[in-house]
């Protein structure tokens, strides 16, 4: 999105355990909104730790919540199948965040909802969807690439597109101008 954005940017990993972070994070607190940016804070830091340099870092993450329950990446296409059973016909919400560093200190942060209308989904549908997406559906926290077929899922999406995708790009590139890095 940054590149296509023309922004010049490049990317490390972090460095995070997302893991050891979200069960953590589920002991104390129940709003995805927090744990998304935390999990955006944690990648920010990390990366300022690895790189030690004074560029602008960004981190950001998403967090998907259905019926109370938080889903992360699917880990096979059995459940990513599961998942998407889950989701049909239902609404679930994405939560995005994400947050600017620079020398070690917190610049600005943003967090994004968007509610997401699953269409009911026929066996045969998550079947045939599965077995055309493949793997790469598992880079995914809903087991869907909106960009592509994974735009077929839905019904009805309120909420900004970008943020879907996992970057809430639009406020990012505002925040960019209004700080002078990018023109206005």
């Amino acid at each position: 999105m940054l590149e296509n954005a023309g922004i010049p940017f490049s990317w490390c990993d972090a460095g995070v355990d997302e893991e050891r972070l979200k069960s953590a994070f589920r002991t104390t607190v129940s709003d995805a909104g927090a744990l998304a940016l935390a999990l955006a804070e944690a990648k920010a830091a990390g990366a300022y730790e690895n790189q030690q340099t004074d560029d602008i870092i960004i981190g950001c993450d998403q967090i998907l919540v259905l019926d109370g329950r938080l889903f992360d990446k699917p880990l096979s296409l059995v459940e990513a199948r599961e998942h998407l059973k889950m989701f049909s016909g239902k609404m679930h919400q994405l939560t995005s965040a994400l947050c600017m560093m620079q020398s070690g200190s917190m610049l600005w942060s943003h967090v994004d909802r968007v509610n997401m209308h699953v269409r009911p989904l026929s066996e045969t549908f998550i079947d045939q969807y599965l077995h055309s997406e493949g793997e790469r559906i598992l880079s995914s926290v809903g087991a869907y690439l909106l960009e592509s077929k994974g735009a077929q899922l839905f019904e009805r999406i309120e909420g900004d597109y970008f943020s879907v995708l996992g970057l809430p790009l639009l406020p990012l590139l505002e925040e960019l101008r209004k700080r002078g890095i990018l023109y206005a």
